[in-house]
Protein backbone atom coordinates (compact mmCIF):
# COMPACT_ATOMS: atom_id res chain seq x y z
CA UNK A 1 0.00 0.00 0.00
CA UNK A 2 2.63 2.50 0.99
CA UNK A 3 4.26 1.76 -2.63
CA UNK A 4 0.91 2.58 -4.20
CA UNK A 5 0.66 5.73 -2.43
CA UNK A 6 3.65 6.97 -4.19
CA UNK A 7 1.66 8.24 -7.21
CA UNK A 8 2.24 7.24 -10.99
CA UNK A 9 5.47 5.94 -11.78
CA UNK A 10 8.05 8.19 -12.63
CA UNK A 11 8.36 7.43 -16.22
CA UNK A 12 4.95 7.43 -16.86
CA UNK A 13 5.24 11.40 -15.32
CA UNK A 14 8.27 11.72 -17.80
CA UNK A 15 6.72 10.85 -20.96
CA UNK A 16 3.45 13.02 -19.79
CA UNK A 17 5.75 15.99 -19.64
CA UNK A 18 7.81 15.33 -22.73
CA UNK A 19 4.64 14.89 -24.31
CA UNK A 20 3.16 18.26 -23.37
CA UNK A 21 6.08 20.06 -22.70
CA UNK A 22 6.52 21.44 -25.83
CA UNK A 23 2.96 23.30 -25.82
CA UNK A 24 2.64 24.30 -22.45
CA UNK A 25 5.97 25.19 -20.88
CA UNK A 26 7.68 26.57 -24.50
CA UNK A 27 4.77 28.88 -25.66
CA UNK A 28 5.96 31.45 -28.05
CA UNK A 29 5.08 34.60 -30.09
CA UNK A 30 2.77 34.81 -33.05
CA UNK A 31 2.51 37.81 -35.18
CA UNK A 32 -0.87 37.88 -36.79
CA UNK A 33 -1.67 40.09 -39.90
CA UNK A 34 -5.28 38.99 -41.75
CA UNK A 35 -7.28 40.31 -43.95
CA UNK A 36 -10.95 42.39 -42.58
CA UNK A 37 -14.13 40.61 -43.76
CA UNK A 38 -14.98 36.91 -44.06
CA UNK A 39 -10.71 35.79 -43.73
CA UNK A 40 -10.31 37.33 -40.48
CA UNK A 41 -13.23 35.54 -38.82
CA UNK A 42 -12.11 32.35 -40.65
CA UNK A 43 -8.81 32.27 -38.38
CA UNK A 44 -10.76 32.26 -35.25
CA UNK A 45 -10.17 28.76 -34.72
CA UNK A 46 -6.93 28.60 -34.78
CA UNK A 47 -5.48 31.40 -33.26
CA UNK A 48 -7.90 30.59 -29.90
CA UNK A 49 -6.66 27.23 -30.22
CA UNK A 50 -2.78 28.24 -30.23
CA UNK A 51 -3.58 30.65 -27.55
CA UNK A 52 -4.73 27.88 -25.45
CA UNK A 53 -1.55 25.84 -26.26
CA UNK A 54 0.11 28.82 -24.43
CA UNK A 55 1.09 31.03 -27.96
CA UNK A 56 1.48 34.65 -27.30
CA UNK A 57 -0.75 35.87 -29.80
CA UNK A 58 -0.33 39.69 -31.79
CA UNK A 59 -2.51 40.89 -33.96
CA UNK A 60 -2.01 43.90 -36.37
CA UNK A 61 -4.91 45.61 -37.89
CA UNK A 62 -5.81 49.21 -39.62
CA UNK A 63 -8.13 51.55 -37.38
CA UNK A 64 -10.55 51.42 -39.91
CA UNK A 65 -11.25 47.46 -39.58
CA UNK A 66 -14.84 46.71 -39.74
CA UNK A 67 -14.53 43.37 -38.34
CA UNK A 68 -11.36 42.89 -36.58
CA UNK A 69 -12.06 44.07 -32.55
CA UNK A 70 -10.41 42.82 -29.61
CA UNK A 71 -10.56 39.99 -28.36
CA UNK A 72 -9.58 37.75 -25.45
CA UNK A 73 -7.16 35.41 -27.29
CA UNK A 74 -5.16 37.76 -28.88
CA UNK A 75 -3.53 41.30 -28.43
CA UNK A 76 -4.67 43.55 -30.85
CA UNK A 77 -2.45 46.74 -32.02
CA UNK A 78 -3.75 49.07 -34.27
CA UNK A 79 -2.18 51.40 -36.71
CA UNK A 80 -3.56 54.97 -38.69
CA UNK A 81 -5.13 55.19 -41.90
CA UNK A 82 -5.63 57.84 -44.60
CA UNK A 83 -9.38 56.63 -44.30
CA UNK A 84 -12.39 56.07 -42.19
CA UNK A 85 -14.20 52.69 -40.94
CA UNK A 86 -17.09 54.49 -42.85
CA UNK A 87 -14.97 53.87 -45.95
CA UNK A 88 -13.81 50.21 -45.53
CA UNK A 89 -18.14 49.52 -44.41
CA UNK A 90 -19.28 50.72 -47.19
CA UNK A 91 -16.60 48.90 -49.79
CA UNK A 92 -17.74 45.68 -48.18
CA UNK A 93 -21.43 46.91 -48.39
CA UNK A 94 -20.86 47.70 -52.12
CA UNK A 95 -19.42 44.69 -53.24
CA UNK A 96 -22.51 42.75 -52.22
CA UNK A 97 -24.88 45.30 -53.52
CA UNK A 98 -23.25 44.96 -56.85
CA UNK A 99 -23.78 41.55 -56.89
CA UNK A 100 -27.59 42.10 -57.17
CA UNK A 101 -27.78 45.18 -59.83
CA UNK A 102 -28.45 43.37 -63.54
CA UNK A 103 -26.29 45.64 -66.23
CA UNK A 104 -25.06 44.78 -69.35
CA UNK A 105 -21.62 42.46 -69.62
CA UNK A 106 -19.54 45.17 -70.71
CA UNK A 107 -20.40 47.83 -68.14
CA UNK A 108 -20.57 44.87 -65.21
CA UNK A 109 -17.00 44.24 -66.69
CA UNK A 110 -16.02 47.90 -66.19
CA UNK A 111 -17.69 48.87 -63.51
CA UNK A 112 -16.00 46.08 -61.91
CA UNK A 113 -12.82 46.85 -62.94
CA UNK A 114 -13.00 50.57 -61.20
CA UNK A 115 -14.48 49.23 -57.79
CA UNK A 116 -11.24 46.45 -57.80
CA UNK A 117 -8.48 48.77 -58.75
CA UNK A 118 -10.44 51.97 -55.99
CA UNK A 119 -10.58 49.10 -53.21
CA UNK A 120 -7.16 47.85 -53.80
CA UNK A 121 -5.69 51.32 -53.93
CA UNK A 122 -7.02 51.64 -50.23
CA UNK A 123 -5.82 48.30 -49.25
CA UNK A 124 -2.72 49.48 -50.31
CA UNK A 125 -2.44 52.89 -48.40
CA UNK A 126 -3.42 51.07 -45.24
CA UNK A 127 -0.27 48.37 -45.80
CA UNK A 128 2.28 51.49 -47.07
CA UNK A 129 1.00 53.06 -43.85
CA UNK A 130 2.00 49.94 -41.46
CA UNK A 131 5.20 49.40 -43.21
CA UNK A 132 6.05 53.59 -43.40
CA UNK A 133 5.11 53.28 -39.10
CA UNK A 134 8.43 53.61 -38.24
CA UNK A 135 7.62 53.46 -34.31
CA UNK A 136 5.73 50.33 -34.59
CA UNK A 137 7.25 48.03 -36.64
CA UNK A 138 10.43 48.92 -34.44
CA UNK A 139 8.40 48.05 -31.44
CA UNK A 140 7.27 44.41 -33.59
CA UNK A 141 10.91 44.26 -34.73
CA UNK A 142 12.03 44.25 -30.75
CA UNK A 143 9.12 41.96 -29.69
CA UNK A 144 11.19 38.59 -30.98
CA UNK A 145 8.34 37.10 -32.16
CA UNK A 146 8.98 33.25 -33.91
CA UNK A 147 6.35 33.41 -36.48
CA UNK A 148 4.26 35.51 -39.01
CA UNK A 149 0.95 34.30 -39.93
CA UNK A 150 -1.31 35.87 -42.23
CA UNK A 151 -3.46 35.43 -45.55
CA UNK A 152 -1.49 36.28 -48.66
CA UNK A 153 -4.58 37.23 -50.68
CA UNK A 154 -3.24 40.53 -49.75
CA UNK A 155 0.71 40.10 -49.75
CA UNK A 156 1.53 42.50 -46.83
CA UNK A 157 1.73 40.62 -44.56
CA UNK A 158 4.98 38.38 -45.75
CA UNK A 159 6.59 41.83 -46.73
CA UNK A 160 6.46 42.58 -42.69
CA UNK A 161 7.77 38.66 -42.47
CA UNK A 162 10.98 39.79 -44.55
CA UNK A 163 11.19 42.91 -43.22
CA UNK A 164 11.31 41.19 -39.71
CA UNK A 165 13.37 38.44 -40.99
CA UNK A 166 10.96 35.84 -39.84
CA UNK A 167 9.26 32.50 -41.07
CA UNK A 168 6.10 32.80 -42.38
CA UNK A 169 3.06 30.60 -42.61
CA UNK A 170 0.19 31.18 -45.39
CA UNK A 171 -3.54 30.77 -44.16
CA UNK A 172 -5.87 31.24 -47.41
CA UNK A 173 -8.82 29.43 -49.37
CA UNK A 174 -6.69 30.09 -52.85
CA UNK A 175 -5.37 33.41 -54.67
CA UNK A 176 -6.53 34.85 -57.87
CA UNK A 177 -4.79 34.26 -61.40
CA UNK A 178 -3.03 31.12 -59.81
CA UNK A 179 -0.64 33.04 -57.93
CA UNK A 180 -0.51 30.54 -54.93
CA UNK A 181 0.64 27.85 -57.48
CA UNK A 182 3.57 30.53 -58.80
CA UNK A 183 4.28 30.85 -55.30
CA UNK A 184 4.69 27.25 -54.50
CA UNK A 185 5.86 26.47 -57.88
CA UNK A 186 3.34 23.62 -58.04
CA UNK A 187 2.75 22.28 -61.69
CA UNK A 188 -0.62 23.65 -63.05
CA UNK A 189 -1.26 22.16 -66.57
CA UNK A 190 -3.92 23.96 -68.31
CA UNK A 191 -5.03 20.45 -69.52
CA UNK A 192 -6.68 19.17 -66.42
CA UNK A 193 -6.35 21.74 -63.75
CA UNK A 194 -9.68 24.47 -64.21
CA UNK A 195 -8.60 28.34 -63.68
CA UNK A 196 -10.81 30.24 -61.17
CA UNK A 197 -13.82 31.18 -62.85
CA UNK A 198 -13.75 29.20 -65.92
CA UNK A 199 -16.66 26.96 -64.23
CA UNK A 200 -15.02 24.30 -65.86
CA UNK A 201 -14.58 20.63 -64.29
CA UNK A 202 -11.17 18.64 -64.55
CA UNK A 203 -12.38 16.36 -67.43
CA UNK A 204 -13.13 19.23 -70.19
CA UNK A 205 -13.69 19.05 -73.63
CA UNK A 206 -11.66 20.21 -76.45
CA UNK A 207 -13.47 23.86 -76.49
CA UNK A 208 -13.41 23.99 -72.22
CA UNK A 209 -9.31 23.33 -72.54
CA UNK A 210 -9.10 26.18 -74.75
CA UNK A 211 -11.72 28.67 -72.90
CA UNK A 212 -8.76 27.07 -70.15
CA UNK A 213 -5.57 27.88 -71.98
CA UNK A 214 -6.91 31.35 -72.58
CA UNK A 215 -7.85 32.32 -68.85
CA UNK A 216 -4.35 30.99 -68.09
CA UNK A 217 -2.76 33.51 -70.68
CA UNK A 218 -4.88 36.30 -69.66
CA UNK A 219 -4.30 35.82 -65.51
CA UNK A 220 -0.99 37.90 -65.24
CA UNK A 221 -2.68 40.92 -67.08
CA UNK A 222 -5.88 40.69 -65.14
CA UNK A 223 -4.05 40.75 -61.31
CA UNK A 224 -1.59 43.47 -62.18
CA UNK A 225 -3.92 45.88 -60.84
CA UNK A 226 -4.07 44.58 -57.81
CA UNK A 227 -0.56 43.38 -57.37
CA UNK A 228 2.11 44.30 -59.20
CA UNK A 229 1.72 47.98 -56.65
CA UNK A 230 2.42 45.34 -53.65
CA UNK A 231 6.11 44.70 -55.48
CA UNK A 232 7.33 48.36 -55.83
CA UNK A 233 6.15 49.11 -52.40
CA UNK A 234 8.12 45.99 -50.76
CA UNK A 235 10.88 46.96 -53.25
CA UNK A 236 11.35 50.17 -51.13
CA UNK A 237 11.01 48.89 -47.63
CA UNK A 238 12.86 45.96 -48.04
CA UNK A 239 15.81 48.00 -50.09
CA UNK A 240 15.84 45.34 -53.07
CA UNK A 241 14.55 44.24 -55.66
CA UNK A 242 11.16 42.08 -55.50
CA UNK A 243 8.43 40.61 -57.64
CA UNK A 244 4.84 39.16 -56.75
CA UNK A 245 6.39 35.82 -56.61
CA UNK A 246 8.93 36.35 -54.65
CA UNK A 247 6.50 37.52 -52.35
CA UNK A 248 4.23 35.02 -52.61
CA UNK A 249 7.09 32.00 -52.70
CA UNK A 250 8.25 33.46 -48.83
CA UNK A 251 6.02 31.00 -47.16
CA UNK A 252 7.24 28.35 -45.17
CA UNK A 253 4.10 26.34 -45.24
CA UNK A 254 0.57 27.19 -47.02
CA UNK A 255 -2.55 26.30 -45.27
CA UNK A 256 -5.31 25.37 -47.58
CA UNK A 257 -8.28 25.62 -46.61
CA UNK A 258 -9.19 23.29 -49.18
CA UNK A 259 -10.51 19.58 -49.72
CA UNK A 260 -10.89 17.17 -52.48
CA UNK A 261 -14.10 16.22 -51.77
CA UNK A 262 -14.65 19.31 -53.07
CA UNK A 263 -12.04 20.66 -55.11
CA UNK A 264 -10.41 18.96 -58.11
CA UNK A 265 -7.79 16.17 -57.91
CA UNK A 266 -4.48 18.19 -58.37
CA UNK A 267 -0.82 18.35 -58.25
CA UNK A 268 0.50 19.62 -54.78
CA UNK A 269 3.94 20.59 -53.20
CA UNK A 270 5.17 19.44 -49.79
CA UNK A 271 4.82 22.62 -48.09
CA UNK A 272 0.86 22.54 -49.24
CA UNK A 273 -1.48 21.52 -46.22
CA UNK A 274 -5.26 21.15 -46.70
CA UNK A 275 -7.33 21.79 -43.69
CA UNK A 276 -10.58 22.08 -45.22
CA UNK A 277 -13.54 21.76 -42.93
CA UNK A 278 -11.18 23.75 -40.71
CA UNK A 279 -14.49 26.14 -39.64
CA UNK A 280 -16.41 22.89 -38.86
CA UNK A 281 -14.93 22.04 -35.51
CA UNK A 282 -16.52 25.00 -33.30
CA UNK A 283 -19.97 22.95 -33.01
CA UNK A 284 -21.78 24.03 -29.53
CA UNK A 285 -25.38 23.65 -28.56
CA UNK A 286 -27.95 25.93 -29.71
CA UNK A 287 -29.20 29.18 -27.49
CA UNK A 288 -32.48 28.72 -25.84
CA UNK A 289 -34.33 31.26 -28.79
CA UNK A 290 -32.94 28.95 -32.05
CA UNK A 291 -33.58 25.43 -29.92
CA UNK A 292 -37.10 26.95 -29.10
CA UNK A 293 -37.67 28.09 -32.75
CA UNK A 294 -36.22 24.44 -33.98
CA UNK A 295 -38.62 22.79 -31.74
CA UNK A 296 -41.39 24.22 -32.77
CA UNK A 297 -40.60 23.50 -36.57
CA UNK A 298 -42.55 19.94 -35.86
CA UNK A 299 -42.16 16.72 -38.29
CA UNK A 300 -41.31 19.57 -41.22
CA UNK A 301 -37.68 20.69 -39.49
CA UNK A 302 -35.95 24.38 -40.22
CA UNK A 303 -34.45 25.72 -43.64
CA UNK A 304 -30.90 27.84 -42.76
CA UNK A 305 -30.96 30.79 -44.76
CA UNK A 306 -27.53 33.18 -45.19
CA UNK A 307 -25.39 35.10 -47.84
CA UNK A 308 -22.22 35.19 -45.68
CA UNK A 309 -20.76 37.76 -43.42
CA UNK A 310 -20.71 41.03 -46.44
CA UNK A 311 -24.36 40.29 -47.50
CA UNK A 312 -27.45 41.01 -44.70
CA UNK A 313 -29.61 43.03 -47.40
CA UNK A 314 -30.97 42.96 -50.62
CA UNK A 315 -32.68 45.13 -52.84
CA UNK A 316 -36.79 45.11 -51.90
CA UNK A 317 -37.85 43.49 -54.99
CA UNK A 318 -35.72 40.58 -54.90
CA UNK A 319 -36.46 40.17 -51.06
CA UNK A 320 -40.18 40.19 -51.38
CA UNK A 321 -39.51 37.14 -54.76
CA UNK A 322 -37.30 35.55 -51.80
CA UNK A 323 -39.89 35.76 -48.71
CA UNK A 324 -42.77 34.47 -51.92
CA UNK A 325 -40.75 31.35 -52.79
CA UNK A 326 -40.03 30.77 -48.82
CA UNK A 327 -43.70 30.82 -48.07
CA UNK A 328 -44.48 27.75 -50.88
CA UNK A 329 -42.46 25.33 -48.24
CA UNK A 330 -43.84 23.72 -45.09
CA UNK A 331 -40.43 23.94 -42.79
CA UNK A 332 -39.62 26.95 -40.83
CA UNK A 333 -36.93 28.96 -42.24
CA UNK A 334 -34.18 31.07 -40.27
CA UNK A 335 -33.35 33.91 -42.57
CA UNK A 336 -30.34 36.04 -41.32
CA UNK A 337 -31.41 39.23 -42.67
CA UNK A 338 -31.11 42.93 -41.64
CA UNK A 339 -32.90 44.86 -43.95
CA UNK A 340 -36.65 46.21 -43.99
CA UNK A 341 -38.88 43.08 -43.61
CA UNK A 342 -40.31 42.31 -46.62
CA UNK A 343 -44.02 42.99 -46.71
CA UNK A 344 -45.38 39.70 -48.05
CA UNK A 345 -43.01 37.40 -45.19
CA UNK A 346 -44.41 34.46 -44.41
CA UNK A 347 -45.66 33.17 -40.97
CA UNK A 348 -42.96 30.25 -41.28
CA UNK A 349 -39.82 32.53 -42.09
CA UNK A 350 -38.02 33.80 -39.04
CA UNK A 351 -35.42 36.91 -39.45
CA UNK A 352 -32.70 37.33 -37.32
CA UNK A 353 -29.67 39.53 -37.62
CA UNK A 354 -27.40 36.76 -36.54
CA UNK A 355 -27.43 32.93 -36.72
CA UNK A 356 -25.07 29.93 -35.05
CA UNK A 357 -24.73 28.75 -38.93
CA UNK A 358 -22.73 25.39 -37.90
CA UNK A 359 -24.49 24.89 -34.76
CA UNK A 360 -28.33 25.00 -36.63
CA UNK A 361 -27.03 22.83 -39.66
CA UNK A 362 -25.60 19.91 -37.39
CA UNK A 363 -29.36 20.28 -35.80
CA UNK A 364 -31.05 16.88 -36.68
CA UNK A 365 -33.98 18.98 -37.72
CA UNK A 366 -32.02 20.38 -40.40
CA UNK A 367 -33.61 19.89 -44.33
CA UNK A 368 -31.64 22.46 -46.01
CA UNK A 369 -29.32 25.00 -46.24
CA UNK A 370 -29.69 28.43 -48.84
CA UNK A 371 -26.16 29.32 -49.31
CA UNK A 372 -24.40 32.08 -51.32
CA UNK A 373 -21.82 29.38 -51.79
CA UNK A 374 -18.91 30.44 -49.89
CA UNK A 375 -16.05 28.40 -48.82
CA UNK A 376 -17.24 28.63 -45.05
CA UNK A 377 -20.82 27.59 -45.69
CA UNK A 378 -19.92 25.01 -48.27
CA UNK A 379 -17.82 23.09 -45.81
CA UNK A 380 -20.16 23.62 -42.97
CA UNK A 381 -22.37 22.32 -45.36
CA UNK A 382 -20.63 19.10 -46.41
CA UNK A 383 -19.22 19.09 -42.51
CA UNK A 384 -23.35 18.20 -41.62
CA UNK A 385 -24.33 16.84 -44.42
CA UNK A 386 -27.27 19.28 -45.46
CA UNK A 387 -27.92 19.37 -49.46
CA UNK A 388 -28.03 22.75 -50.27
CA UNK A 389 -29.74 25.72 -52.64
CA UNK A 390 -26.47 27.64 -53.76
CA UNK A 391 -27.12 31.31 -54.82
CA UNK A 392 -23.21 32.15 -55.69
CA UNK A 393 -22.97 36.14 -55.73
CA UNK A 394 -19.18 36.91 -56.42
CA UNK A 395 -15.41 35.38 -56.84
CA UNK A 396 -14.98 32.13 -55.95
CA UNK A 397 -18.82 31.30 -55.05
CA UNK A 398 -19.62 30.25 -58.63
CA UNK A 399 -16.51 28.04 -58.56
CA UNK A 400 -17.75 26.34 -55.38
CA UNK A 401 -21.41 26.16 -56.71
CA UNK A 402 -20.16 24.64 -59.67
CA UNK A 403 -18.82 21.62 -58.08
CA UNK A 404 -21.34 20.88 -55.45
CA UNK A 405 -23.99 21.02 -58.04
CA UNK A 406 -21.58 18.42 -60.52
CA UNK A 407 -21.91 16.27 -57.17
CA UNK A 408 -25.08 16.05 -56.47
CA UNK A 409 -25.19 17.93 -53.42
CA UNK A 410 -27.06 20.99 -54.02
CA UNK A 411 -29.16 23.05 -56.88
CA UNK A 412 -27.51 26.48 -58.52
CA UNK A 413 -29.67 29.30 -59.00
CA UNK A 414 -28.79 32.88 -60.41
CA UNK A 415 -30.11 34.92 -58.34
CA UNK A 416 -30.32 37.89 -60.65
CA UNK A 417 -32.60 35.59 -63.08
CA UNK A 418 -34.41 33.44 -60.72
CA UNK A 419 -38.26 33.92 -59.90
CA UNK A 420 -39.96 33.06 -56.89
CA UNK A 421 -41.25 29.81 -58.34
CA UNK A 422 -37.45 28.87 -59.44
CA UNK A 423 -36.31 28.84 -55.58
CA UNK A 424 -39.67 27.22 -54.17
CA UNK A 425 -39.09 24.53 -56.77
CA UNK A 426 -35.29 24.25 -56.16
CA UNK A 427 -36.32 24.14 -52.04
CA UNK A 428 -38.67 21.16 -52.64
CA UNK A 429 -36.09 19.37 -54.77
CA UNK A 430 -33.36 19.47 -52.07
CA UNK A 431 -35.64 18.43 -49.55
CA UNK A 432 -37.96 15.95 -51.15
CA UNK A 433 -35.06 13.95 -53.96
CA UNK A 434 -33.45 11.63 -51.15
CA UNK A 435 -30.53 11.36 -53.30
CA UNK A 436 -29.09 15.11 -52.60
CA UNK A 437 -29.20 13.85 -48.98
CA UNK A 438 -27.11 10.59 -50.08
CA UNK A 439 -25.04 12.51 -52.07
CA UNK A 440 -24.07 14.98 -49.56
CA UNK A 441 -24.03 12.23 -46.26
CA UNK A 442 -21.28 10.63 -48.78
CA UNK A 443 -19.43 13.80 -48.92
CA UNK A 444 -19.30 14.11 -45.67
CA UNK A 445 -18.52 10.68 -44.76
CA UNK A 446 -15.60 11.19 -47.24
CA UNK A 447 -14.49 14.53 -45.82
CA UNK A 448 -14.40 13.26 -41.85
CA UNK A 449 -12.43 10.07 -42.88
CA UNK A 450 -9.35 11.48 -41.57
CA UNK A 451 -6.38 10.42 -39.31
CA UNK A 452 -6.47 14.06 -38.13
CA UNK A 453 -8.79 16.73 -37.74
CA UNK A 454 -8.09 20.03 -39.95
CA UNK A 455 -7.64 22.45 -37.14
CA UNK A 456 -5.12 19.92 -35.14
CA UNK A 457 -3.85 19.78 -38.34
CA UNK A 458 -3.29 23.53 -39.17
CA UNK A 459 -2.04 24.37 -35.29
CA UNK A 460 0.89 21.44 -36.08
CA UNK A 461 2.15 23.15 -38.66
CA UNK A 462 2.42 26.48 -37.23
CA UNK A 463 4.16 24.92 -34.25
CA UNK A 464 6.50 23.30 -36.36
CA UNK A 465 7.64 26.27 -38.37
CA UNK A 466 7.84 27.81 -35.29
CA UNK A 467 10.11 25.21 -33.82
CA UNK A 468 12.43 24.86 -36.35
CA UNK A 469 12.49 28.78 -37.64
CA UNK A 470 10.84 27.73 -41.21
CA UNK A 471 10.55 24.37 -43.35
CA UNK A 472 13.59 25.25 -46.01
CA UNK A 473 13.64 21.70 -46.81
CA UNK A 474 9.76 21.52 -48.31
CA UNK A 475 11.36 24.35 -50.78
CA UNK A 476 11.55 23.21 -53.76
CA UNK A 477 14.69 23.71 -55.79
CA UNK A 478 12.11 25.20 -58.52
CA UNK A 479 12.30 28.07 -56.79
CA UNK A 480 16.00 28.96 -57.86
CA UNK A 481 15.89 28.60 -61.55
CA UNK A 482 14.65 31.19 -64.03
CA UNK A 483 11.52 30.33 -66.64
CA UNK A 484 13.77 28.94 -69.35
CA UNK A 485 15.62 26.42 -66.21
CA UNK A 486 12.35 25.11 -65.25
CA UNK A 487 10.93 24.01 -68.59
CA UNK A 488 14.55 22.38 -69.61
CA UNK A 489 14.30 24.97 -72.31
CA UNK A 490 18.36 25.64 -71.72
CA UNK A 491 18.70 21.82 -72.03
CA UNK A 492 16.95 21.18 -74.82
CA UNK A 493 18.60 23.89 -77.02
CA UNK A 494 21.65 22.37 -75.91
CA UNK A 495 20.81 18.73 -77.38
CA UNK A 496 19.09 19.99 -80.16
CA UNK A 497 22.04 21.73 -80.81
CA UNK A 498 24.53 18.70 -80.28
CA UNK A 499 21.52 16.69 -82.68
CA UNK A 500 21.94 19.32 -85.16
CA UNK A 501 25.54 19.32 -85.48
CA UNK A 502 26.13 15.44 -85.73
CA UNK A 503 23.32 15.66 -88.11
CA UNK A 504 25.32 18.64 -89.97
CA UNK A 505 28.64 16.54 -89.46
CA UNK A 506 27.57 13.28 -91.40
CA UNK A 507 25.49 15.32 -93.94
CA UNK A 508 28.74 16.64 -94.81
CA UNK A 509 31.22 13.50 -94.37
CA UNK A 510 28.18 11.52 -96.65
CA UNK A 511 28.27 14.75 -99.49
CA UNK A 512 32.11 14.23 -99.24
CA UNK A 513 32.37 10.80 -99.52
CA UNK A 514 29.37 10.84 -102.45
CA UNK A 515 31.54 13.76 -104.00
CA UNK A 516 34.74 11.42 -104.10
CA UNK A 517 33.30 8.03 -105.08
CA UNK A 518 30.74 9.22 -107.24
CA UNK A 519 31.92 12.28 -108.29
CA UNK A 520 35.32 10.25 -110.40
CA UNK A 521 33.20 7.77 -112.05
CA UNK A 522 31.27 10.42 -113.46
CA UNK A 523 33.80 12.47 -114.78
CA UNK A 524 35.48 8.99 -116.24
CA UNK A 525 32.46 8.60 -118.11
CA UNK A 526 32.36 11.76 -119.48
CA UNK A 527 35.65 11.84 -120.55
CA UNK A 528 34.83 7.91 -122.08
CA UNK A 529 32.02 9.94 -124.05
CA UNK A 530 34.57 12.58 -125.09
CA UNK A 531 37.24 10.01 -126.91
CA UNK A 532 34.11 8.05 -128.74
CA UNK A 533 32.78 11.66 -130.46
Amino acid sequence: MAAGSQGPHPLVLGLLLCALGPSVSQGGKLLLVPMDGSHWLSMHGIIQQLQQRGHDIVVLASAASVHITEGEFYTLKRYPVPFRREDAEASFIGIGHDAFERQPFLQRVIKTYKKVKEDSAMLLSACSHLLHNTELMTSLAESNFDVVFTDPFLPCGSIVAQYLALPVVFFLNALPCSLDFQGTQCPNPPSYVPRSLSFNSDRMTFLQRVKNMLIALAENFLCSVVYTPYASLASEVLQKEVTVQDLMSAASVWLFKGDFVKDHSRPVMPNMVFIGGINCASKKSLSQEFEAYVNASGEHGIVVFSLGSMVSEIPEKKAMEIADALGKIPQTVLWRYTGTPPSNLAKNTILVKWLPQNDLLGHPKTRAFITHSGSHGIYEGICNGVPMVMLPLFGDQMDNAKRMESRGAGVTLNVLEMTSEDLANALKTVINDKSYKENIMRLSSLHKDRPIEPLDLAVFWVEFVMRHKGAPHLRPAAHDLTWYQYHSLDVVGFLLAIVLGVAFIVYKCCAFGYRKCCGKKGRVKKAQKSKAH
